[in-house]
């Protein structure tokens, strides 16, 4: 029963990508933010994330709530919309600011870890780093159960194969290394709950937070930069790089992986209070407990 329902998920999934593929990506964009804000509020999801929100921004109005809600299932709609069109907007419809780093990086030759969060169109950012840099990055990403729609997904978040993918897997780790030796970039989103990881505080809460991506930059001499994905206007992107986090102490010591998840969870804290309706609030970053309490 399992295999009958995976492909009919599976060829659901690829009508609905081939729809969008066939439109203008502005229209495809328009139309998924118009589905998304229309059917979302009514799935059982939606509360979670209405609860969520009210949990992390407690001073903020039930009205501000039900209207970052909404944003919230706009853009997911859009980020789905635009899988099709992810080369186009990687090249012509997203702008990097701050890219002396991104230079230098490139003169060196110097593999980086990229890190972001799940805002505007996270898929974005490596496509526009390759497509405008031709620069080579390898995803990490956790890879749905149904083989047929990981594929399809797969497909779309490499850019067709230009890209690496590395899904979370025991090997993953041996991944990483290997691309970081052959200079590569890997990009990585650390707002998701990893119950493997440790607590670190985020929006006032402690979160399980994965703490893995640390004593590997520190090890390799590899720069942790943030990278921040802003939706200006339809498919109009903003990416906004940071400085590279402290690895380091003064005397050459490495920083306790704690402290520095906790510098990166506050930096991304910082992202979503500004643009609260652009973050995914699905995720169970949260302990349930933690919730009631």
């Amino acid at each position: 029963m399992k295999t009958v329902r995976y492909l009919f998920e599976a060829i659901g999934l690829y009508i609905i990508y081939g729809i969008f593929r066939i439109m203008p990506v502005e229209t495809a964009s328009a139309v998924g933010g118009w589905i998304g804000r229309t059917a979302g509020p009514r799935l059982a999801a939606s509360r979670k994330a209405l609860r969520n929100i009210e949990e992390a921004l407690p001073e903020r109005s039930a009205q501000e709530h039900q209207k970052i809600l909404s944003e919230m299932w706009d853009n997911l709609g859009r980020v789905i919309a635009e899988y099709p069109h992810l080369k186009t907007i990687g090249k012509h419809r997203s702008t990097f600011k701050n890219t002396d780093f991104l230079k230098d990086m490139i003169m060196q030759e110097q593999p980086t870890i990229f890190f972001g969060a799940h805002l505007a169109n996270w898929e974005v950012n490596a496509a526009a780093l390759h497509m405008q840099y031709g620069q080579p990055i390898d995803l990490t990403y956790r890879e749905p159960n149904n083989p047929w729609s990981a594929h399809m997904l797969k497909h779309a978040r490499t850019l067709n194969g230009r890209l690496n993918a590395i899904a979370k897997s025991r090997i993953a780790g041996k991944e990483m290394i290997q691309a970081i030796k052959s200079k590569r970039h890997i990009g990585v989103l650390l707002d998701q709950k990893y119950n493997e990881g440790i607590p670190v505080s985020f929006f006032g809460r402690d979160a399980m937070t994965n703490p893995v991506f640390v004593p590997l930059c520190q090890k390799y001499d590899c720069p942790l930069v943030p990278v921040r994905n802003i939706r200006l206007k339809g498919t109009r992107f903003e990416i906004q790089l940071g400085e590279p986090i402290e690895l380091f102490n003064e005397d050459g010591s490495s920083r306790p992986a704690e402290d520095v998840m906790r510098e990166i969870n506050t930096i991304m804290e910082g992202w979503i209070r500004e643009c609260p309706g652009q973050w995914l609030w699905l995720h169970r970053r949260w302990d349930s407990k933690q919730l009631q309490n």
